[in-house]
């Protein structure tokens, strides 16, 4: 009988295992685990599928992937080194899953799946010479990679690796050596690089029209204060090559890339957006804009003012989102704030009560803070107007927003909230309309200024003007996900006008955006009862008391300014529909 033929083919072999996992075990052994499965499923599995590599196998600690080229290999190892260096940056030194890496290219035996021969005990070895976070690759490895990819290998000389005949050359990569001491390093607050938009017209006057649009949102994004934006000197050298998020990330220390292109067909033009993380290569937000270009102009700055507004409470949402995964342990003031911005926006007085805890822990290690100064105002501001009227949140309110107002002359977030938090507490609406306008001078792009402009001005009379600004506020950010504000803005402006149906869909828009939020569904129920619709009208104030059972109609009349006989047509509308007064 003939004998059964072998199955080989030559393929670059990567061997990759946790350094000091025996000790990482004995340590924590399920926050090992749990921390490794998450590196895992997160980020080395994904970059391995992106650099085409076939995961053979899986150890407790190791993993043996082929590739069909050593470049792939190569280029595959240095990302996972310098992504677990970015992940490993917020945890305690010796907490950290460090990998070593080897890479070989070889003849390979197949048998059902699995991988054997020297090519594979070869890069088994390599693996176990490497340093913590370093890369070891072969001679037959390295001559098939030098020149082809970004780094830096380094000459080790030949090598007695056990078990194996001859002495290999070994070519040694550690990140953190030479090769990584040109990359800047990730900021504490987050750093976004703005790339030139490509242009995917015949037309090449189109070139200057996207470097235009670039340059507005690279100067609207530098007016966010928590946001650090790399100048523009900086991300054009990259114009006209093709866009590696990541590679960017790494070269200019930043934490968000956002790329576009401009395409022009006839008189019409579109832009098109999108804001990657540069650490995951995960899209953050996208979007597209189609304009005529019969006022280009315009088109550029409306545009920018579209992009900015989209962009802010994603990319506040994405840094909330990586302050969460920080241990508490590791939390700075800025981390802190983070956390507490979505308790801040629920408007609730539990989630109030969440957020100025968080908030004062931030204040303690940074005093000066203006923009943790003005949420706190908000929150006791919230917190004055849904828990009985004490006069100590109305003091603090007072005491945080002047501190804001302080430290915050150029930072919008810090106005804005300041302004709020004061008129709603002093009922001096001229003094916060005044203080918010400051705050959209800085930030022309800021929905949550807008929204909280429109409340304002509704309670000062100013209904149009109102009824303006929160429809800006949603165009600017129509899926915020604590959009709330300026639908509700919407609602004070359109009563007082007779516009019952248009207040009875937007409180029903604010509701459905933040179901906690009470004033919302108050403002939903006389909406309800002044188009004669009490069915509804009582099974939103049944909503409303299962939400808040202590709800009674003395909260929204003291909260809101109107003249007195609006306020006691509202409360006579509650109280018909069934809450207490």
């Amino acid at each position: 009988m003939a004998e059964q033929r072998v199955e080989r083919r030559l393929a670059a072999i990567l061997a990759a295992d946790v350094a000091g996992y025996s000790r990482l075990m004995g340590t924590d052994e399920e926050g090992t685990l749990a921390r490794l499965n998450a590196h895992r499923r997160e980020f080395l599995e994904p970059t391995i599928a992106e650099h085409r590599g076939r995961i053979v196998k899986r150890t407790g600690d190791g993993i043996l992937i082929e590739f069909g080229s050593a470049v792939d290999a190569a280029r595959c190892a240095v990302e996972i080194q310098h992504g677990m260096m970015e992940r490993n940056a917020p945890v305690p030194h010796d907490q950290r899953i460090e990998l070593r890496i080897g890479i070989h290219i070889g003849d390979i035996i197949i048998e059902e799946g699995d991988i054997f021969g020297d090519g594979v005990n070869i890069a088994a070895r390599l693996e176990g010479i490497a340093q913590p976070g370093g890369i070891c690759i072969s001679d037959d490895a390295y001559r098939q990679v030098r020149g082809k990819l970004d780094a830096n290998f380094q000459d080790a000389g030949e090598k007695e690796l056990r078990n194996i005949a001859r002495p290999v050359r070994v070519y040694r990569l550690q990140p953190g050596g030479a090769t990584e001491a040109a990359a800047p390093a990730l900021p504490d607050k987050p750093l976004i690089a703005v790339m030139p938009f490509q242009n995917m017209s015949d037309d090449p006057e189109q070139d200057y029209f996207a470097d235009g649009v670039v340059e507005d949102i690279i100067t609207g994004l530098s007016r966010i204060k928590w946001l650090f934006v790399i100048a523009r000197n900086s991300t054009f050298v990259y114009k006209g090559q093709a866009v590696d998020v990541k590679k960017i990330g790494r070269e200019l220390g930043v934490r968000y890339v956002l790329e576009g292109s401009v395409r022009k067909a006839s008189n019409r033009i579109r832009i098109t957006g999108q804001l990657v993380d540069a650490a995951t290569g995960a899209h953050i937000w996208a979007d597209r804009y189609d304009g005529s270009l019969d006022d280009i102009f315009e088109l550029q700055d409306q545009i920018t003012a579209n992009v900015i507004g989209a962009m802010e409470p994603s990319l506040r949402q994405a840094e909330i989102d990586r302050a969460k995964r920080k241990r508490p342990d590791s939390l700075d003031a800025y981390d802190l704030y983070l956390r507490a911005f979505p308790h801040a926006y629920a408007n609730t007085p539990e989630d109030g009560r969440e957020a100025l805890r968080l908030l004062e822990q931030a204040l303690r290690l940074e005093p000066t803070y203006a923009a943790a100064h003005g949420i706190a105002a908000w929150c006791h501001e919230q917190l004055y107007h849904r828990t009985g009227f004490h006069d100590e949140n109305k003091a603090a309110a007072l005491r945080h927003g002047a501190s804001a107002i302080a430290h915050g002359a150029d930072d919008a977030t810090a106005l804005c909230m300041a302004g709020f938090a004061i008129a709603m507490v002093s009922r001096d609406y001229e003094a916060g309309i005044s203080t918010i306008d400051r705050s959209l001078a800085l930030n022309t792009s800021y929905a949550t200024g807008f929204a909280f402009s429109a409340i304002l001005r509704a309670f000062a009379g100013q209904y149009e003007t109102a009824i303006e600004h929160a429809l800006r506020a949603i165009r600017l950010n129509p899926l915020d996900p604590m959009g709330a504000q300026p639908y509700l803005s919407l609602v004070f402006a359109y009563l007082p006008l007779g516009r019952f149906e248009e207040a009875a869909a937007a409180a029903a828009k604010a509701v459905q955006l933040n179901p906690r939020f009470s004033i919302a569904h108050a403002q939903q129920i006389i909406a309800l009862v002044k188009l004669g619709r009490m069915e509804g009208a009582r099974a939103a104030a049944g909503q409303l008391l299962q939400l808040m059972p202590e709800f009674r109609v003395e909260m929204l009349t003291r909260a809101v300014s109107a003249p007195s006989e609006m306020l006691a047509d509202w409360g006579e509308a509650l109280r018909s529909a069934g809450i207490p007064g």
